[in-house]
Order: structure tokens, then sequence, then C-alpha cells
């Protein structure tokens, strides 16, 4: 099979895996797809890279169309995720409810596993709520910041700490074995992000990769915690 090459924020790869089969037996056409922490995947489109389609939040997605590196009559909304609080299989739920009582699951917590707070939607977004809860500095020797929500995940499911928690999009919890979704963020402290994916200006398989767009963009709602 031929290529088509797909960057995307990791929230959208439960997505991309479950729909691969069809689009690749009705196109002849594979994903070649790199999944990640969105401010690494812009980075990657902006250092030159080849690619045919991005999926990203669509606040990057409507920069870079701005900015002339993505068609806009090609961008279009996937659908929503929830920043959400994941705990380890097997694992008492935490009360995560309000406020108050996620900070004091963090504090009680003695690992916290979540994605770059530089480079990630969530990341960002988490690191954000803990300084506002004011457990920043007093969690920082238990902080566990990863590349992406899926290797965040992947570390919390293999944790052999007592009470380790997790914070990430609520697609990547979701797709990962060994952890179970909590809860969203409560009010106050919650995000919910819509992500996008549109074609490159430098596509070189224009249908190709428009199908995939369509594709994505019809089937997301309700499958793999896209709202």
């Amino acid at each position: 099979m031929r290529p088509l090459r797909l960057l995307s924020g990791g929230a959208a790869q439960g997505l991309v895996e479950a729909l691969r089969p069809s689009f690749e037996a009705r196109t002849g056409w594979r994903i070649d797809g790199l999944f990640g922490a969105v401010g690494a995947m812009k980075a990657r489109l902006l250092a030159g890279e080849a690619v045919d389609v991005m999926i990203l939040s669509r606040v990057l997605i409507d920069e870079l169309v701005r900015d002339g590196h993505l068609l806009a009559d090609t961008a279009r909304n996937i659908g929503t995720v929830r920043t959400a609080i994941a705990a380890r299989a097997g694992d008492a739920f935490p009360d995560v409810g309000n406020e108050a009582e996620l900070r004091t699951a963090l504090i009680r917590s003695d690992e916290v596993h979540f994605p770059d707070p530089e480079q990630a939607t969530a990341g960002i977004h988490f690191a954000k709520v803990m300084k506002t809860l004011g457990v920043w500095q007093e969690a920082a020797a238990k902080l566990r910041p990863a590349p992406n929500g899926a290797t965040a995940m992947r570390a919390l499911a293999r944790s052999t700490s007592r009470r380790p928690l997790g914070c990430t999009q609520a697609t990547e919890i979701l797709s990962t074995a060994g952890v179970v979704l909590v809860a969203p963020l409560p009010p106050g402290c919650d995000l919910a992000t819509t992500y996008a994916a549109a074609m490159t200006i430098r596509s070189t398989v224009p249908a190709e990769a428009f199908k995939l767009i369509g594709l994505l963009a019809e089937n997301a709602a309700g499958r793999h915690g896209f709202d």
C-alpha cells in the first residue's frame, strides 16, 4: 500500500486506529501516522516534514491555516474531548468531583502521571490546574510528566507505587490498557478541547487526504471518548 502521512495529537489515536482498516481497504492507501503532543506535531510540520493530514486542536489548526500551512477549505471539526483523571486498573477511585476533592486526591497520591506541560494540550492545562490548586510545588517530587498522554498512561498502568494517579485527554485514557477513566476534571478545573483535521498545502495525495478527513469527521461522535 502507498502511504498517506498523518501527524496527530495523541487524543485522536484511538479513533484513527479504529477507522484505519476501512479506510485502507476502501482506498488502497496506508495511514502512516505519528501521534504525540500537539505542540510537537506542529513543530514537525513547521520544520518541513512531509505531511498530508494534520489532526490538532482547532485552535492550532486555525493558526496553521492562517499562516498558510493548511488548506482552509479542508478543515473539519472531529469532535470534543474532555481532560480527565485516570486511575490504575483495580485501584479504588479517588473523589475528584470538585476542586477541594481533586486537591486532596493529588496530595494523597504518590505519583502523578500526565503529558508534557509545555507541548501537550492536557499537560499544559493540568499544570495550570495544579498551580491554581496550590499543589504544584508540594507535589513536585511525585510529578511524572511524559512526552504525550499515551506514554503517561502506559507509565501509570505499569506503576508499582501505592496510590498513583494520572491526567490526560479522556480518549487517551480509554485507549490504554491497564488504566481507567475516573471522571473529567471538576467544574472550575475542567477543559473540553475541540479537535480538527485539515490537509497540508504540500499534500501530494489530496483526494485520499480529503477522504480521510471526511471519514474522521463523520465517525467520531460518541466513539473513543469524543463528544
